[in-house]
């Protein structure tokens, strides 16, 4: 079954499916640290809650001594009346706000939770931390209210995930920030936006003709904040039958909505594909890659570009593509300044969707804290026929491959936000236009608008030039002019691929002294 992303829109604040179908299918991999079997019969009631000691090392022995075990696939059961829902009946069974953790208490979040069913069957263990103890947060069926009463199940069933509110576009008003929902899934936004890309704890394999492997987050503990702190912790024990992990998240949702990440990996075995800091999105089509695409709108993505800031200094700009095949690019660097799946065009005319509002989606930045080393960004796009499904993934590669046994440690800022978090005084790409070429069919035409600091007071008689490279392939008549439409200058280019299947094109804007311009660039196919 497909869930289609209008469809998602309509759910509003109400219910967010973080990836897709297709890729949810995949995502149900571990148990929860403990679990009653589900007999569809209602059982004895459950003995109270017991708080147990909690601080900031806990996770991270719990994911150690985890890796230690063999891995143990979950069970999924749950009964007859639930454990075939489909995606209409999921959406149906609503979190009543009124039973919210730490509700009615004047704190400035409180925590709404995901039913289990559908594509999210395995039970999450969900706590709360307060003083230094944990202790579970208990089952309530009436926290949700039923279109169908079939639906209720009196069982203690256990949540799916959680959904993060905050007053974050108006005073007073509590409102979904951030989820945490499906495998190791998680989306945020930033102050008035609308949900797009998704996150993940991990990835391995990506892209691999042998599948994927998607990690799990199996339990959360919630830390109740002090009255009047705008920050809230959330911890997260991951598990795969690859690795365990503990994760840390600080969050701080506003104008940009910000993730300090904190996360030890304990690999159960040797892996090959690690993916940290994964990054999840959707690109159909755009100006620069519709030529198969029939569709009434200018463009539709949940990102357009990536963005990396390389440990050398150096400021890449990558548009995505929708390719006919499955293609992998890999970005080599050693301790990245940061890197992220970028959403630019902020206008409504961009795109003219009145319901699914593509100018509001957050791009997504990561700046590694400490150094990561030697390895590769890397951004994976699978052809996609539609905007149903995620088919864009990017994420921080290490140069060695993770050993079995052995500890990694990586922390990270993530910003879901409007852009970057930092300003830059290179000029910027604003847009990437791709064509035919009159009465040259072997030819491609590309048109790079910049804009950006170095065209502000522009002496009279300035001159650009474009920086070029083609590998293989011939780039020729180039040309460089002002476009005062957008106050910045467009360069354009026709392409001669020959015979070549794939080409890497690079473009860079420069005066008489050098560079101006981001680096350009782009993987050409057929």
């Amino acid at each position: 079954m497909s869930i289609l992303r209008r469809d998602l829109v309509k759910l509003g604040a109400g219910l967010t499916l973080l990836g897709t179908a297709s890729r949810m299918a995949h995502a149900q991999s571990t148990a929860p640290l403990a679990t009653a079997p589900l007999t569809g019969t209602k059982p004895a009631a459950p003995p109270a809650p017991q708080a147990t000691p909690f601080d900031n090392g806990t996770v991270r022995l719990l994911a150690q001594r985890l890796s230690k075990t063999a891995y143990s696939p979950p069970s999924q059961t749950l009964p007859s009346a639930i454990a075939n829902m489909d995606f209409d009946q999921f959406r149906s069974i609503a979190f009543n706000p009124d039973k919210a953790l730490w509700h009615g208490q004047n704190l400035a979040f409180d925590v709404e939770f995901f039913p289990r069913g559908f594509l999210y069957k395995p039970r999450i263990g969900m706590n709360e931390v307060t003083g230094g103890q944990s202790t579970p947060i208990p089952y309530d069926p009436d926290a949700f209210t039923y279109a169908n009463p079939v639906l209720r199940v009196t069982d203690d069933l256990g949540y799916a995930g959680l959904r993060l509110r905050y007053a974050i576009n108006t005073a007073g008003m509590m409102e979904e920030c951030a989820v945490f929902l499906g495998a190791s899934y998680f989306r945020a936004v930033a102050k008035g936006q609308n949900y797009g890309l998704s996150a993940r704890a991990f990835a391995n394999g990506t892209g691999n003709p042998k599948g994927e492997e998607f990690a799990l987050f199996r339990e959360f503990w919630i830390e109740k904040p002090e009255p009047g702190v705008e920050s809230i912790v959330i911890h997260a024990l991951l598990d795969s039958p690859s690795l365990t992990g503990a994760f840390r998240f600080t969050i701080r949702p506003g104008d940009t909505t910000v993730f300090d990440v904190q996360s030890s990996l304990f690999p159960r075995q040797d892996i090959t594909e690690s993916g940290i800091a994964p990054l999840t999105g959707m690109f159909y089509f755009d100006a620069n890659a519709r030529n198969h695409v029939d569709d009434w709108r200018p463009a539709a993505h949940d990102s357009e570009a990536l963005q990396i800031w390389t440990g050398a200094g150096q400021q890449l700009y990558r548009p995505l593509t929708n390719p006919t095949d499955l293609q992998f690019s890999a970005f080599a660097d050693s301790s990245p300044h940061g890197f992220g799946l970028m959403q630019r065009k902020r206008s409504f005319h961009d795109y003219e969707d009145l319901a699914l509002n593509y100018q509001k989606r957050p791009s997504l930045w990561i700046e590694p804290i400490g150094n990561w080393g030697d390895g590769a960004v890397d951004l994976v796009e699978i052809p996609t026929p539609n905007e149903v499904n995620d088919n864009i993934v990017s994420f921080w590669r290490p140069k060695q491959p993770m050993k079995g046994g052995q500890e990694y440690s990586y922390i990270y800022r993530m910003y879901w936000g409007w852009d970057t978090p930092w300003p830059t005084q290179m000029a910027r790409v604003a847009a990437t236009r791709i064509g035919s070429v009159t009465d040259h069919p072997e030819a491609r035409f590309f048109a790079i608008d910049f804009t950006g600091a170095p065209f502000q007071n522009v002496p009279p008689g300035t001159n650009f030039h474009l920086i070029t490279q083609a590998s293989p392939g011939t780039i020729r008549n180039v040309v460089v002019e002002p476009n005062p439409e957008i106050q910045g200058w467009r360069a354009t280019f026709e392409f001669v691929p020959g015979d070549a299947k794939t080409c890497e094109l690079q473009a860079q804007l420069a005066n008489d002294q050098g560079p101006v311009s981001e680096k350009w660039m782009y993987r050409w196919t057929p």
